[in-house]
């Protein structure tokens, strides 16, 4: 009954948590605005800019192409070495999964 309770209590705060940070104006700058800062001030001192990446891969759908080429290759490897990796399945629970199917 006591866990009821607290399982509540601790439902409501993150509920009211989500609440208070959806509706406030709080600034969080996250890590890219803060190292881009540092950066472009030692870019400054250096006298570089920016430039063009080698491969843009804000074209489109290229970087979903990407991640879906490195997930396959990384599924065939994964198959390809899947004995070498989880170990060979004993011959009785081969036996047993013949008898039952």
């Amino acid at each position: 009954m006591k866990s009821k309770y607290i399982a509540l209590v601790v439902l409501l705060a993150f509920i009211g948590l989500v609440v208070f940070i959806g509706t406030s104006d709080l600034k969080m700058p996250g890590a890219d605005e803060k190292v881009g800062q540092i950066v472009e001030k030692y870019a400054q001192e250096v006298g570089t800019q920016e430039r063009e990446p080698y491969i843009n891969t804000d074209k489109g759908d290229l970087l979903l192409f990407l991640f879906a080429l490195g997930g396959a290759a990384a599924g065939f490897w994964l198959g390809y070495n899947w004995r070498d990796l989880f170990g060979k399945m004993p011959v009785s629970a081969v036996q047993e999964v013949t008898k039952q199917g």
